[in-house]
């Protein structure tokens, strides 16, 4: 039994290796077919022959990494971004790590992220010091960080200034407003109050005139007691 069980395990082991060797060599041949289009810029077949890559051996960081270039490519940075990102977390490699730092700074800086692509140039120079070109993109990133946010202090005051220049406007009006409501009632009132004085003329007048009549009838009367 134990003789059976130990040729059982060695058996399985030897089954293990010959798979993950055939995974190897799948991964390997995928990846350079891959390549071979990339560089004819047959993006789209390099595309599938990294994918077949990865499922071969799905801890592949150099396939992850050229699937990302190879969606690049295709204009599809978010794509191209998480296999970035996965490639980053698998590989140890100094150099390539700096090329995929750097790859992932060129995609945040077209988004006009500058902040985070400052970060990924910085991881980059981390492992590949020497790399000028990356220090190049770190130094415009800088400046268009800088710029960005001048701009965006401007904005914010202009934004100020017009609400500012809208509140006084408001104001402007209101109170033109409340000026021709106050000329209305005083010309409500002078109205009324010319109706008022014309009632009392024209009444003043009809008691003079009333008053003239009964002293015509008072005289009427007495000439006639005379008579």
């Amino acid at each position: 039994m134990k003789i059976r069980a130990l040729t059982y395990t060695l058996f399985i082991l030897a089954c293990s290796m010959v798979s993950n060797t055939f995974a190897q060599k799948a991964e390997r041949d995928y990846l350079r077919k891959g390549n071979r289009q990339y560089h004819d810029s047959a993006f789209v077949d390099a595309e599938v022959s990294y994918r077949k890559a990865l499922e071969a051996k799905p801890t592949s960081a150099m396939s992850r990494y050229n699937l990302g270039n190879a969606l690049l490519f295709q204009n599809k940075p978010q794509e191209a971004m998480k296999e970035f990102e996965a490639a980053s977390k698998m590989e140890h490699d100094k150099g390539k790590l700096a090329s995929i730092y750097h790859n992932a700074g060129v995609i945040l800086q077209g988004a006009k992220q500058y902040q985070q692509a400052i970060e990924a140039y910085k991881e980059s120079l981390r492992n590949n010091p020497a790399d000028h070109e990356t220090r190049y993109n770190l130094a415009l990133c800088q400046k268009l960080l800088k710029d960005q946010e001048q701009q965006g202090g401007n904005n914010d005051q202009q934004q100020q200034q017009q609400q500012q220049q809208q509140q006084q406007q408001q104001e402007k009006q209101q109170e033109q407003q409340e000026q021709q409501n106050q000329q209305q009632d005083e010309n409500q009132m002078s109205k009324e109050n010319a109706e008022q004085l014309l009632r009392s003329a024209m009444q003043d007048e009809k008691d003079v005139q009333d008053k003239v009549k009964k002293q015509q009838v008072l005289k009427g009367r007495k000439l006639e007691k005379d008579w």
